[in-house]
């Protein structure tokens, strides 16, 4: 499940991003870039920051330090080039999957579209994510996977140079997370959009990524791999086991020095 990466300059730049909570360091001096076409994982344990570094990138939150620059331009809030899906999809019952996708593209901070553009991008949305036959659909009887294809067709419609996605598979079967995970790397290649993905499942990130970095506790980052498997990567089991063990190792020696230094 690789991708043909743009040799560009980063779409996406964190510097230096730091952040505290009631005197605890929740992000510490974080560097990474993501370019155009290419998928970065963020790996690491529950409270290390991976879901605030997405709303810091997402422009939804203000890093205390360092900055975010997404096409050279310093992020000064929510852009409309920059979509964010959760791990809810957080569909509104009251409308059918196809207002649901077209849901926020009459937003301020939205280009202006004609009704008829706007008709156009949905139903490419929806044709990319397999739901066209569902576009009359209520919310109520859609399966998880496809209430999921449905929250990625609404971030789809937008056109998004810079899709961020937080957890959107950690709810699913094991069947239909595959499924949803080769979605994925089928949308980047096809929209060449710079992808940053927070997920907690290792084998998840070995699978779908370009990059996978780990944040350890209190926010540091503490590796960077350069996932450069071939496909389909379930056939090398070797060299992804491989990787997998340093993560795992990465994350005891973060946990191990915490744990060292922790106030007794």
């Amino acid at each position: 499940m690789s991708n043909a990466i743009s040799t560009s300059a980063a779409r996406v730049e964190v510097r230096e991003v730091g952040l505290s909570y009631a005197g605890r360091r929740v992000l510490d001096g974080i560097d990474l870039s993501v370019r155009a076409g290419e998928l970065v994982s963020v790996l690491g344990p529950s409270g290390c920051g991976k879901s605030t570094l997405l709303r810091i990138v997402a422009g939804l939150q203000q890093a205390e330090s360092g900055y975010v620059a997404v096409d050279g331009v310093a992020l000064r809030g929510p852009r409309p080039d920059v979509a964010l899906a959760f791990q809810d999809p957080c569909l509104l019952p009251w409308l059918s999957v196809e207002k649901n996708v077209a849901f926020g593209l009459g937003f301020s901070r939205q280009p202006e579209l004609s009704r008829g553009t706007r008709r156009e991008r949905v139903t490419t949305a929806l044709n990319q994510v397999g739901l066209a036959h569902a576009r009359h659909y209520a919310p109520r009887q859609l399966s998880g996977g496809m209430a999921q294809r449905a929250a990625l067709a609404r971030c789809l419609a937008r056109k998004p140079r810079t899709l961020l996605l937080d957890e959107p598979f950690g709810a699913l079967d094991e069947v239909t997370r595959a499924e949803m995970q080769q979605l994925l790397v089928d949308v980047v290649r096809e929209t060449d959009a710079a992808t940053l993905l927070v997920t907690h499942d290792i084998d998840e990130a070995l699978l779908v990524s370009n990059r996978i970095v780990v944040l350890g506790n209190r926010g540091k980052l503490i590796l960077q791999l350069t996932v450069d498997v071939p496909s389909p990567r379930e056939m090398h089991l070797e060299a992804l086991g491989a990787l997998r063990i340093r993560i795992l190792q990465a994350l005891r020696d973060s946990m191990s020095r915490a744990a060292l230094t922790a106030p007794i």
